[in-house]
């Protein structure tokens, strides 16, 4: 895992996986654990409406065109200079319901209260998450190597599909997007095996990751049984964020 400079003035936190993951979600659990913490979403990055691509007749919002690279590598830097987000930013992402976590309060208390005691209310540097469907393609290697912490959630094709399918749809730039019929099959999950395929042996994004791989980008990736469960999940991010603040902490 790789560690900022002398010079930086934050510790930059990525959360990735397919649409419907869990993302956003654990990214507000860890907001509400972590002290001087804050979200910026790669989804607050998105092209206006009008400049998404149409492939078959469908707007593509699972591709890395639909992104802008340049606004999004601006405000990744910005943090890293300052410390905090950007001034000008308005999160239309927060916008956006995740539902419920699924994790008792008992527990996201009992980690706020350890976080705050360890850091003492006040760590060194602020903790920034950044949480996004493609952060760690081949394709984003610039913006992937941005971040000292790298988190990968897997889910598997059948739970992507339900969980993306039960949302009612998203506040956009300009509007609101509700998925056509079939746009899970038609886009999600295509788009998600073509940029994370690397990631896994013979490109099998249900299979085994390649462990070469991930370690060589220094991903943590979620343990294949908090699939599903978003308290295992959030003790796994909580304790692989913990060790990088602590050692800022010092």
């Amino acid at each position: 895992m790789g560690f900022m400079d002398s010079g930086r003035k934050a510790v930059v936190l990525g959360i990735s996986g397919v649409s419907s993951s869990g993302k956003t979600t654990l990214a507000r659990l860890l907001r509400d654990i972590f002290p001087k913490t804050f979200i910026l979403h790669e989804d607050d990055f998105y092209m206006t409406d009008v400049d998404i691509p149409v492939r078959d007749g469908i707007a593509d919002w699972d591709c890395i065109e639909a992104i802008n690279l340049p606004a999004f590598n601006d405000a990744l830097s910005y943090i890293k200079t300052n410390g905090k987000s950007p001034p000008d930013l308005i999160s239309q992402e927060d916008q956006n319901s995740v539902g419920e976590s699924g994790v008792d309060p008992g527990v996201v208390k009992e980690l706020h209260q350890e976080a705050h005691s360890k850091l003492n209310d006040q760590p060194a540097l602020p903790l920034v998450i950044i949480d996004g469907f493609l952060l760690y393609s081949e394709d984003m290697k610039d913006i992937r190597e941005l971040f000292d912490i790298k988190l990968f959630l897997r889910t598997d094709y059948k739970t992507a599909k339900a969980r993306r399918e039960a949302r009612s749809g998203y506040v956009t730039l300009e509007g609101f997007w509700e998925d056509p019929p079939g746009y899970v099959d038609k886009v999600v999950w295509p788009n998600y095996v073509k940029d994370h395929a690397f990631l896994f042996k013979d490109g099998d994004v249900e299979g085994d990751l390649d462990e070469d791989v991930v370690e060589r980008l220094a991903i943590d990736t979620m343990p294949i049984d908090a699939q599903g469960n978003m308290t295992a999940c959030l003790r796994w991010a909580y304790k692989t964020v913990m060790e990088v603040m602590e050692r800022y902490h010092d």
